[in-house]
């Protein structure tokens, strides 16, 4: 029961990110996208670029956010990477790393450029 409880309340938070950036003009083109290197939450159009967005969900925006580990920013740039290889500009399409808090309150809280590749 608690795995589904929290399967949902992810899912919930995702559509509640996905919206918010489809009415910011940021059309969501895949959700959940699983690669043979991981899933990706979100991933958005921006202009001729792309957003790849992480969405954490927990009680308050400093716990969701100590829930992005090392680990899985390396698994987001390996899956991102795997998905850019899709693209018709491949690697040399414009891209940026978000992520998205949602507090337990349903507030969200968008951190653009969160994070990098090396």
């Amino acid at each position: 029961m608690r795995g589904a409880m929290a399967y949902q309340a992810g899912a919930s938070a995702e559509m509640r990110i996905s919206t918010d950036y489809e009415r910011r003009g940021f059309p969501v083109v895949q959700q959940r996208w699983r690669g043979k290197r991981g899933e990706i939450d979100l991933i958005a159009q921006d202009g001729d670029g792309l957003v790849f967005i992480e969405v954490k969900q927990s009680k308050t925006f400093d716990r969701a956010a100590a829930h992005l580990t090392a680990a899985q920013m390396r698994r987001i740039y390996a899956s991102a990477e795997e998905y850019l290889g899709r693209m018709p500009r491949g690697s040399l399409t414009k891209v940026r790393f978000d992520v998205a808090l949602v507090n337990g309150q349903g507030e969200t809280r968008i951190i653009e450029n969160a994070f990098g590749m090396d």
